[in-house]
């Protein structure tokens, strides 16, 4: 198996890494427009060598684009328009219907395996890379009905070989799914950390009566500008559903703060303890 990776950061740095580890690619091929991501990912030996994305595919059974969606949505045309029909490719993007309509009507759309794993840090880069990211992680393959049967089974090898729990869902479900549980926690970690950093303009402040629950919660405004500049922008309307539902909390929440009703306060936290059905 010869696994081309189209962006060897931390999800593609890390997919190499298991990759290499379990047997699963023979060989590992890097693209990547970033020399320095470059030096370092083969200083790293996250891959093999680097090519060009036409000359890597069509030396590839497999392709997997692990860039910012926007990049995947050209990246992605381009692969297709490159393979034959015994290759497969696949995406790891956050978001999914979008990418999927911009290549639906491309002659090779079924050797495509729209997925998004749910793993990852709020780090970037090859450095980023670590083993076993995604182990005990969701999977998430999409449209799987769209999909050729032999394309779908490589993918799915591919992420049982990760040690990853596999669900299904279309396109639409899962971008409105990821705004709730993904999206969302996102821009309240930007926004969480823009409101300290604009009210403590002495970092040493911050930096002192920073503990737990605040690095915990602001761990995600660390992630990539370009990377979640991309989700936003590809998956607007169920984001601003999202923003809806949370600013009417927001709301609520300072209303009883106001009132100084601490009975609602504490049902109100009360009501959130239940997330720990959900998350152990």
């Amino acid at each position: 198996m010869i696994v081309t990776i189209v962006g060897v950061g931390l999800i593609g740095g890390s997919l190499a890494l298991d990759l290499r580890a379990n047997g699963f690619a023979d060989k590992l091929i890097g693209v990547e427009n970033n020399d320095c991501n470059k030096k370092r990912a083969l200083a790293l030996g996250l891959v093999d060598e680097f090519k060009k994305l036409k000359a890597a595919v069509e030396e590839s059974d497999l392709i997997v684009l692990t860039i910012p969606v926007e990049g995947i949505v050209v990246a992605l045309k381009n692969t297709l328009n490159y393979i034959n029909m015994k290759q497969t490719v696949v995406d790891m993007g956050s978001t999914k219907n979008h990418i999927v309509s911009s290549v639906k009507d491309n002659i090779n759309f079924k050797r495509y395996v729209p997925t998004h794993p749910m793993a990852g840090t709020e780090y970037s880069g090859p450095d980023a890379a670590v083993k076993n990211l995604f182990a005990n992680k969701v999977a998430i393959i999409c449209d799987k009905e769209n999909c050729d049967k032999d394309a779908l089974r490589i993918v799915e090898k591919l992420y049982k070989s990760l040690f990853m729990k596999i669900i299904y869902m279309n396109s639409a479900e899962h971008d409105v799914h990821a705004a709730y549980v993904s999206h969302i926690s996102h821009i309240s970690s930007f926004l969480l950390a823009n409101t300290v950093l604009e009210k403590e303009q002495i970092d040493e402040n911050i930096f002192n009566l920073a503990s737990g629950g605040f690095e915990s919660t602001v761990r995600l405004a660390k992630s990539s500008p370009k990377m979640w500049t991309d989700v936003f922008k590809q998956n607007t309307d169920n984001i601003i559903e999202v923003l809806d539902t949370y600013l009417q909390l927001l709301h609520q929440f300072k209303s009883y703060m106001v009132q100084k009703d601490f009975e609602k306060i504490y049902e109100q936290i009360e009501m959130a303890n239940r997330i720990k059905r959900i998350i152990k």
